[in-house]
């Protein structure tokens, strides 16, 4: 039965690493990023709801007279 050869792994995952980190960096070097991105702000729209408007009494049970 033959063994399996595995000296050449080493370089294979190597250059495999080396192409992977090759193919990234091109990858990003290929986007426009800002210099000087600035803070947008975002305001919240006022939502009115109906217990905004209305007097509410909350009775606790442990309020209540015995």
């Amino acid at each position: 039965m033959p063994q399996l050869d595995t000296s050449t792994w080493l370089t294979m995952i190597m250059s495999m690493f080396l192409v992977l980190f090759i193919i990234f960096q091109l990858k990003i070097s290929k986007h426009n990023f800002y210099h000087n991105p600035e803070l947008m702000t975002t305001k919240a729209p006022k939502q009115n709801t109906p217990w905004e408007t209305k007097w509410t009494k909350i009775y606790l049970p442990l309020l209540l007279p015995l």
